[in-house]
């Protein structure tokens, strides 16, 4: 009976644990597997990354690309309105280079053909760059081929100047009487009579200079000329 009994319980423990182990096996075989889908779905991850991370390089890629393509335009739009605005002002400079020009003198508006202004213009280059002689010559033929321009009395004016800059005592007063004569209402009269008086004394002649001082007194005695005139004639005393 003992025997018997020791079988039994042998069987039965068989009988027992064979589910078990059925179970454990399939636990494990479902482990298996969930560790296997985890794996791929792991590797599907990373694959996923990979691609995603490849899109946004490219994408970055693509984005630097316009960027740079954006600023060509945008120089190249720049460079072209820069044209534009060179090629207007050039236009512009021409057009007026051609037409005539309006000056006021003594109060006085006058129109000036392009060459007349042109003409004054190079002799006046030449009085601010020092070289008086030249300047007298430009101003000289102005006034002959011009002499009824609104600039005439400014060029009379300029001329006899650049003949007193030279020490060239006559001819500059000359110049001045021709100023006085033609254009006796002149703003530049008190000026020119100033410089008339250095002229006397550039000539040693002391009683001509204090007359043309005194006169400037007596005819303009608000003008700035008049106050320097009263001041000369103090060194005279």
């Amino acid at each position: 009976m003992g025997r018997r009994t020791a079988c039994f319980v042998f069987s039965l423990l068989i009988a027992c644990l064979l589910p078990w182990q059925a179970k454990a096996a399939l636990f494990e075989d479902t482990e298996a597997r969930r560790s296997i889908l985890n794996l791929r779905a792991d590797k599907a991850d990373k694959s996923a990354l990979l691609e995603l991370s490849a899109q946004n390089e490219q994408l970055k890629e693509e984005i630097a690309k316009l960027r740079g393509q954006i600023e060509v335009l945008t120089n190249e739009l720049h460079t072209l309105q820069q044209k534009q605005k060179n090629f207007y002002l050039d236009l512009d400079n021409r057009v007026s280079k051609m037409e005539p020009q309006e000056v006021t003198v003594d109060g006085k508006s006058a129109m000036i053909e392009p060459d007349e202004k042109k003409a004054f213009d190079k002799a006046e280059a030449a009085f601010q760059a020092g070289n008086y002689k030249e300047a007298a010559q430009g101003y000289n033929a102005f006034l002959k081929r011009y002499p009824k321009s609104g600039l005439a009395v400014l060029a009379q004016f300029a001329l006899g100047n650049s003949w007193y800059l030279q020490k060239e005592y006559k001819n500059a007063l000359s110049a001045y009487a021709v100023l006085l004569k033609r254009y006796p209402e002149s703003e530049k009269v008190p000026d020119a009579m100033l410089t008339m008086a250095s002229c006397h004394l550039g000539q040693k002649d002391l009683w001509a200079a204090k007359k043309t001082l005194n006169t400037i007194i007596e005819k303009y005695p608000e003008s700035e000329a008049a106050k320097e005139a009263q001041e000369r004639l103090k060194q005279f005393k």
